[in-house]
This record gives C-alpha cells, structure tokens and sequence, in this order.
C-alpha cells in the first residue's frame, strides 16, 4: 500500500487542474480544484491505491508542473514523467494503445480497437477512454469518432478541442500531421 498521495493545484491556459502523485509517479488529474475536486480524489484513491492519505505538497510535483508549462507553451511535444497508472487490464491496454498516437495526431475509437486486436470493442474502448484518469498525459483528447467528429471529452469538448488545436499548432517542422477534422458532434 502507498503511504501518501500527494496533490497540487495547477493554474493552466483552461482553468484550473489538480493533479496527484504518489511516490512512483503521476496517479490521478482533473479539470478544476476544490471540495468536489478533492472529494473525486478521495474516492480514487479509495477506491484505486486502498489509502485516504492524501495531502496538499506542490513540492512533489513541481517536475509535473515545470513540463504542463512547456507543454502549454507549445514547446514540449511528449512527456518524460514517471506515471502510476491505475485500472483494470483492459483499461491499461487501451492507455497503452494512447499512449502511442503521435502529438498532433488524432485515432478514432475504431483505430484503438483494431490496434489491441479487439475490434468488436469500440464501446468499451470509449469507456476505457472516458475512465482514464491522466488525461493530456495519457492523450486520450486525440481519440476522435469515426466521422472525424470531436466526441466525448471528460474536462468537456472545449478543452478537447483546445487541446487538438494546441499541438497541432506546434508541430514541429517538416512534420505533416494526419488530418484531423474539429467538428462538434450535434
């Protein structure tokens, strides 16, 4: 069992993230801090690392913050940060299978199902997506719908669609990324 889960708040270009380490890495972020933030954070790490011992120590995460900033500045295309990552074997393969799509690209569901041999599995690879507690780190903002369309977003669709708009923005040079459609879903 983990001793402690440490958290921070981070100040982003979309508001507020709060973000929670444990020794070995990066476990856990959401969009937005306070009460029901810590309360969502309380019930992870319950639920996840068996443990109620978090504490607010921006200290242990000033790395973690130090490459969100160059990353938001658009100078940072992939994270070097230790991550502790939680969930079931499925959820873990298709976090892997994110892991994988280049900044500045974009995958459908589909894409993610055939890519861990689980074709018949889009469903559930959207809920792997929809349950993936690292989000930005764990790209799961560049799973797009089949049509192209931007669909579900667990921070909302704006920030998505921000996201989407801020690596591709950034790409490095002479680095031609496929093409990703930003259209709302009606």
């Amino acid at each position: 069992m983990k001793s402690e889960v440490s958290y921070t708040v981070y100040e982003s270009p979309l508001g507020s993230i709060t973000l929670a380490a444990t020794d070995d890495g990066l476990c856990w972020i959401e969009f937005g801090h306070g009460d029901s933030t810590k309360c969502s954070l309380l019930r992870w790490t319950k639920r996840w690392i068996h443990t109620e011992n978090v504490a607010y120590r921006p200290e242990k995460l000033v790395e973690i913050t130090l490459q969100l900033d160059e990353y938001f500045a658009g100078v940072r295309t992939e994270f070097s940060i230790p991550l502790d990552i939680y969930g079931t074997v499925f959820q873990k393969v298709v976090w892997e299978e994110l892991r994988k799509i280049p900044y500045g690209e974009t995958r459908s569901y589909k894409d993610i199902a055939l890519a861990i041999n689980a074709p018949k599995a889009v469903r559930a690879v959207g809920m792997a997506n929809n349950r993936n507690p690292l989000s930005i780190f764990i790209p799961c903002h560049r799973v797009i719908g089949s049509n192209g369309a931007l669909v579900g977003y667990g921070g909302g669709l704006t920030i998505k669609e921000y996201l989407l708009k801020l690596e591709h923005e950034n790409l490095p040079q002479n680095v031609e990324p496929e093409p990703a459609v930003v259209q709302k879903q009606a």
